[in-house]
C-alpha cells in the first residue's frame, strides 16, 4: 500500500492543468449504457474509480477502454449482464448509478448496495424511491436491489432529502426517464454542474431534458437514444483543491482548463479570508498578499460551499490567525480528517456537526491516515507547509479522484514523493 511523503517549507509556483470531473465522467459513463453503438467521451481522468466503472461494464459484457491518454470508448452494442456484483461496488458508491440505465434500457437491474468513502450514512433510498416512483418494483435481498419495470412510467417525483438533494439520485432518476413513457418531472433536483453535464449529454444522444441546473427538472421520454461524442467538464474539486493549495503556500499559482463559473462559493470565501484570485481567460491565478481573516462557513448543496471541499479549506482555516467555524450541513459526520490534522499540531475542536478551528499555529509533520478520498487531499495540503516530513498513509483513497495529484506538485514546486510501504 502506497504512502506519499512531504517535507514542507515549498512555496508552489507555477500552472497546472485541471483533469476532467470524475463526478461528471462516472455518471456520463453509465448513462452511455442507454445506446446501442460506440460513445466517446473526452477529458475522461485516469482514476481509480474510472477504473472500477470499467471493470463493471466488463461484467454486464460491455466493451470500454481508454483509446488515448484521456479518450475513453464505450460499446454498448449488447448487454449480456443485468447485475452489478458485491466485489465491484463495495469500491465506489457512485457503481449505484448503473442501476437506472440498465433498468431503462434491459427492464431488470440487480445491483449490489454500494460502498466508496466512509464519511457518515449516505443511503440510497432516495435512489429507489425515485425508480419506484417511475412505477418499478424495487426489492432488496441480500444486499442487492433488484428492480424491474417495463416500460417505466413517467411521473412527478420529490427527491428531497433530510440534508437536501442528493445528486446520485437526481442522477439515476434522470437516466431512467430519459427513455420512459410520458413527462417526469423531478422536484428537489441537485443542480450541481455535473448534473447538467450529465443532461447535456443526454439531450446529444436525443433525450427531451429541460430546467436542468435548477430544483425542478423535466424529462419527457424518447424512444430511442444515439451514442455520442462528448467532452466533459473540468473537475471543480480538484481546482478548488489546488487553489487553496497556492493560497496556503504563498505562492502565485495559475489554473488551466477550471471553470471559474463552477466555483463560486469558494472564490468567495477565498476573498473574505483575504486571498487574492484573478481571472485571465480560462486561467485562474491565485496568491495569498497580506493579512489573513478567520471565517464562519456551512457547506451546502450546490451553489452553496461544495462539502468536498470543506477539509481542504479546514487546513486554510487552520494556518490563519484568529477562530473560524466549519458547519458540515451536507454530510454533519465528514470530520474524520480532524484528529489527524491535530497531530500535525493544528487546534480544531469539533462540537456536533460544527468545527472550531482556532489558527495561525504553524504545523509539524508527523505520520498520519487519510480516512477517505478529501481527508487525504487535505492531509497531503497540510503536509506542504508543515516543518519536517510528512507521511500519508493509506493513499488509495487518493487514487480514486485526484490524476496523478504528486506529479502535478512536484511540478509546482513542492517535496513530494510517493512510497511504497514496506
Amino acid at each position: 500500500m502506497d504512502s506519499i511523503e512531504i517535507i514542507g517549507g515549498e512555496r508552489l509556483s507555477g500552472e497546472v492543468t485541471i483533469s476532467g470531473a470524475k463526478n461528471a465522467a462516472l455518471p456520463i459513463m453509465a448513462a452511455s449504457l442507454l445506446a446501442r453503438g460506440v460513445t466517446v467521451i473526452h477529458r475522461v481522468p485516469r482514476l481509480r474509480d474510472i477504473d472500477t466503472m470499467l471493470r463493471i461494464f466488463h461484467h454486464l459484457g460491455v466493451r470500454g477502454e481508454f483509446i488515448d491518454e484521456d479518450t475513453l470508448e464505450i460499446d454498448a452494442t449488447t448487454i449480456t449482464d443485468c447485475s452489478a456484483p458485491y466485489d465491484l461496488v463495495r469500491k465506489m458508491r457512485a457503481s449505484v448509478l448503473v442501476l437506472g440505465p440498465l433498468l431503462s434500457r434491459l427492464g431488470q437491474a440487480r445491483v449490489s448496495i454500494p460502498g466508496g468513502c466512509v464519511i457518515g450514512p449516505r443511503p440510497i433510498d432516495l435512489h429507489l424511491k425515485g425508480l419506484e416512483g417511475l412505477s418499478a418494483r424495487v426489492d432488496i435481498e441480500h444486499g442487492y436491489v433488484n428492480a424491474t419495470g417495463s416500460p417505466l412510467i413517467g411521473a412527478e417525483i420529490y427527491l428531497g432529502g433530510r440534508y437536501g438533494s442528493s445528486v446520485g439520485a437526481t442522477i439515476n432518476l434522470i437516466m431512467a426517464a430519459a427513455m420512459a413513457r410520458g413527462t417526469t418531472t423531478i422536484i428537489g433536483a441537485a443542480c450541481e454542474p455535473e448534473v447538467v453535464d450529465l443532461c447535456e449529454f443526454l439531450n446529444l444522444m436525443g433525450a427531451k431534458v429541460s430546467a436542468m441546473g435548477s430544483p425542478r427538472i423535466t424529462v419527457e421520454g424518447v424512444d430511442e437514444l444515439q451514442p455520442v461524442e462528448y467532452t466533459i467538464i473540468p473537475d471543480r474539486i480538484e481546482a478548488g483543491t489546488y487553489l487553496l493549495a497556492g493560497a496556503l503556500t504563498g505562492g502565485l499559482l495559475t489554473l488551466r482548463g477550471a471553470r471559474a463559473d463552477h466555483l463560486d462559493s469558494l472564490i468567495e470565501v477565498m476573498r473574505e479570508v483575504g486571498i487574492e484570485i484573478t481571472r485571465e481567460g480560462e486561467l485562474i491565478m491565485v496568491r495569498a498578499t497580506g493579512d489573513l481573516k478567520p471565517v464562519d462557513i456551512a457547506t451546502l448543496p450546490y451553489p452553496g460551499f461544495p462539502t468536498d471541499l470543506q477539509a481542504q479549506m479546514m487546513v486554510l482555516l487552520s494556518a490563519v490567525p484568529g477562530i473560524s467555524v466549519i458547519i458540515e450541513k451536507v454530510y454533519p459526520e465528514r470530520f474524520m480528517h480532524v484528529p489527524e490534522l491535530n497531530r500535525l499540531g493544528a487546534r480544531i475542536s469539533l462540537e456536533g456537526a460544527a468545527a472550531l478551528v482556532r489558527g495561525g499555529r504553524r504545523l509539524s509533520g508527523a505520520p498520519v491516515m487519510a480516512s477517505d478520498l478529501r481527508a487525504s487531499a487535505a492531509l497531503i495540503l497540510a503536509g506542504l507547509v508543515a516543518d519536517g516530513k510528512t507521511t500519508v498513509r493509506r493513499v488509495y483513497h487518493l487514487d480514486r479522484g485526484y490524476e496523478r495529484m504528486e506529479e502535478k506538485l512536484t511540478a509546482l514546486g513542492a517535496n513530494i514523493k510517493r512510497v511504497e510501504d514496506g
